[in-house]
């Protein structure tokens, strides 16, 4: 492995893996009353682009990276829409 290749590896595991707390956080809480719906679309969105992107070119470090990101970001991604149907169930219930 070159050392550019170690790099690329080395900044895709830190930047993957700083998602790794808020996801924990958000499966333990349920809470996910303070993350923006918006911005978790938008970057899950971008980070699948990124995948796709990584593929095409063959680049692994770019694949295993977004890939793991994108599980991350997706969860995320998945309670929050979750919790913001429940709530707005919950606001029409109680009207």
């Amino acid at each position: 492995m070159t050392s550019i290749e170690t790099l690329g590896f080395v900044s895709a595991f830190l930047t993957t893996i700083s998602f790794l707390p808020q996801t924990i956080q958000v499966i333990k809480t349920r809470d996910t009353s303070s993350l923006s719906l918006a911005m978790y679309s938008i970057f899950t969105v971008g980070v699948a682009f990124w995948l796709v992107y990584g593929i095409i070119i063959g680049d692994k470090a770019v694949i295993i990276a977004n890939l793991i990101t994108f599980v991350l970001s997706a969860v995320i991604l998945s309670m929050k829409i979750y919790n913001d149907v429940k709530l707005k169930r919950k606001k029409e219930v109680s009207s």
